[in-house]
């Protein structure tokens, strides 16, 4: 059975709230109502955590090891940052995609880089909460077709 692990980092539990001219009116709850439907079509089942820390997060990824087929992670601002979100997910070795509600391209500077890009299967930026679902489609692509 496809299981994926959707892992939201820092202030993304204010979505819908939190600059919505940046991060739109939909909030994380939608977002998950959304990803668990698209799951119903693989028979699936999709397990969510959104933490504001750090040791959290990686707990999850640590627990995620034999458990979950990919993970699909926004990291939020621990994607500057953050080397031991980086080496958990090197560690467990699931398929990863991470995502970005906005394009952190044409945002500030600080936000062009990310430390969890070079040990995950790709990222997905600015196509809004549409690019969590696109993550999935195509982490659930990837994993079903091994």
């Amino acid at each position: 059975m496809l299981s994926i692990l959707l892992l939201n980092g820092p202030n993304l539990n204010l979505l819908g709230k939190r600059e919505p001219e940046v991060y739109g009116r939909e909030t994380l709850q939608d977002v998950v109502k959304r990803l668990e439907k698209v799951m119903q079509e693989w028979d699936g089942h999709l397990e969510h955590c959104q933490s504001n820390h750090e040791g959290d997060l990686i707990d999850a990824i640590h627990r995620a090891k034999g458990v979950h087929n990919g993970i699909i992670i926004n990291p939020g601002a621990f994607t500057h940052y953050s080397y031991a979100i980086r080496d958990a997910l090197a560690a467990v070795e699931i398929p990863t995609i991470e995502v970005h509600i906005s394009n952190v391209h044409k945002r500030e500077e600080f936000r062009h880089t990310s430390v969890i890009a070079p040990v995950v299967i790709g990222q997905i930026v600015g196509l809004g909460i549409d690019g969590y679902e696109w993550a999935l489609r195509s982490l659930a692509a990837r994993v079903q077709s091994k």
